[in-house]
């Protein structure tokens, strides 16, 4: 991995503002307490960044369930099938997971902030055709399209942070940057449930077509930019305006803008399949969202059906996961970096990707074992109350793994962390798509029970990695080091 150090200091090399460089030109780079290097901002501009891209996180996963509670309604409504109507979500799904492959080295290549605001407008208008939907294939083209252009929260979220935080202040912060991709679908059913109760389905599109009108106001005022090439490269014309002479930006990509582009859109897919640590995570989390996913889309037959909940008690099921990803992230995920820095200290001030991956391993115990718990409650018909607290250890083990694995990631690739982030992202979100398509016929086929359990057994398969790529993963780093 070229970009690997996880080193703050090493991350982006401070220069003098403007030097001479072999061919005559000023070189234009941050100084050590540059105002206009993101990593040097008050915290409170920072936080402010953070904020908006993070609920920008939340709705769209939020979209991605909020009409679950709904599917009955809708096919009604549409004239098709439940099973027809649960499509509009993998398509959701699966473009939230695409989305990123292009979205992530865009930003890299343009800037961040003009691909948050331009796919998040696009995102809210999109929208208003969703809840005027005259037929099903309508809602899923539609649906598919905003899950797309939806996914720039999630695509450059990581990188955002990464541009802003050094390694090790990053965690606690990306840990609540984090919640916006479970949040929004444990959320969502309860909102919607509400919704679809008492104004109908169709209101759930208005309000998300209000919301995220709101959200995308408060980007357009407030929303900074912070990849550091693109504020250079305004910099430079600064410079170049008012001083006159060429200027150069430190470590200036000279290659044609066409190459570069094509070079941008390939680093998430090259660092899939060459890197067999961000593969074999990806595969892992893969497995955790669409277990997710295939769980939260049957929780109204499981709920509904064989508890006898209302619309409206099955929206507050969902709570369960979302207290277990509140928990982790106010007591565990902070530890995160207390553990990094621990073990830096201890290895000689060396830090490395790796000491991000110790806690992973209580999320890799904590999965299987809620899985089993809840499948095997749900079979034998045992209190509802007992059911739902295992979906509390589910979610706390679930976030835990996430923030562990993508603070791996950027500390890995940090130049290009959204790229190494959508890299992970497009697995995990094409599986979490098409795994709910096959949960309800396998739960039919043998029960909760076994259901669950051939989730759980799947997962606990990949519980070791942490455990093996916290011992070999310099090692695979080296060995598969690539150029970005």
């Amino acid at each position: 991995m070229s970009d690997g150090s996880a080193n703050g200091a090493h991350e982006r090399t401070g220069l003098l503002s403007y030097t001479e460089d072999d061919h005559s030109r000023k070189i234009v780079d941050f100084t050590d307490w540059d105002d206009e290097d993101p990593r040097n901002w008050p915290r409170s501009r920072k936080l402010i960044n953070v904020g908006i891209i993070a609920l920008m996180a939340v709705l769209s996963p939020l979209a991605s369930s909020m009409f679950v509670p709904g599917i009955a309604q809708i096919a009604d409504d549409l004239k098709t099938s439940k099973e027809t109507v649960v499509g509009a979500t993998t398509g959701f799904v699966v473009f939230l997971g695409l989305g990123p492959l292009i979205l992530a080295p865009l930003s890299e290549t343009f800037g961040r902030r003009k691909l948050y605001l331009v796919c998040f407008s696009i995102f809210a208008l999109l929208q208003i055709p969703t809840a005027l939907s005259p037929n099903v294939q309508g809602l899923i083209a539609v649906r598919s399209l905003s899950g797309f252009f939806g996914s720039v929260g999630i695509a450059n979220g990581g990188g955002t942070i990464s541009d802003m935080f050094h390694p090790s202040q990053r965690a606690a912060v990306f840990g609540w940057y984090l919640l916006g991709p479970l949040l929004g679908p444990t959320l969502g059913p309860l909102l919607g449930g509400l919704i679809t109760q008492h104004l109908g389905w169709r209101w759930v599109f208005w309000f998300l077509t209000i919301i995220c009108t709101i959200n995308t106001v408060l980007g357009f005022l407030f929303l900074k930019e912070t990849y550091a090439p693109v504020i250079l490269e305004g910099r430079k014309h600064r410079y170049e305006e008012t001083e006159g002479g060429k200027f150069r930006i430190a470590n200036q990509d000279d290659r044609p803008f066409r190459t570069r582009l094509v070079i941008s859109m390939q680093r998430p897919l090259k660092i899939l399949f060459t890197q067999p640590i961000v593969f074999i995570m990806a595969v892992w989390q893969a497995m955790l969202f669409g277990t997710t996913y295939g769980l939260y889309t049957n929780f109204e037959d499981i709920y509904g059906g064989e508890y006898g909940f209302s619309t409206t008690q099955v929206g507050l099921v969902y709570l369960g996961p979302g207290l277990g990803f509140l928990i982790c992230v106010w007591f565990i995920i902070p530890k995160i970096d207390t553990v990094y820095n621990h073990l830096t200290k201890k290895h000689g001030d060396e830090p490395k990707p790796e000491y991000r991956l110790p806690l992973a391993n209580i999320g890799a115990v904590l999965i299987p074992i809620s899985l089993l718990w809840f499948a095997w409650t749900v079979q034998y018909r045992v209190h509802w109350f007992v059911t739902v607290l295992s979906t509390v250890f589910f979610g706390l083990g679930q976030i835990t793994i996430l923030n562990t694995v993508q603070n791996y990631y950027i500390d890995s690739f940090s130049k290009y962390a959204a790229s190494a982030i959508a890299a992970g992202a497009v697995f995990r979100s094409i599986v979490g798509g098409i795994i709910p398509l096959f949960v309800s016929p396998l739960f039919d086929k043998v029960g909760y029970g076994w259901g669950g359990s051939v989730f759980a057994f799947l997962v606990m398969a990949l519980s070791p990695a942490p455990l093996l790529f916290y011992r070999y993963g310099e090692f695979l780093r080296e060995k598969f080091a690539i150029e970005l």
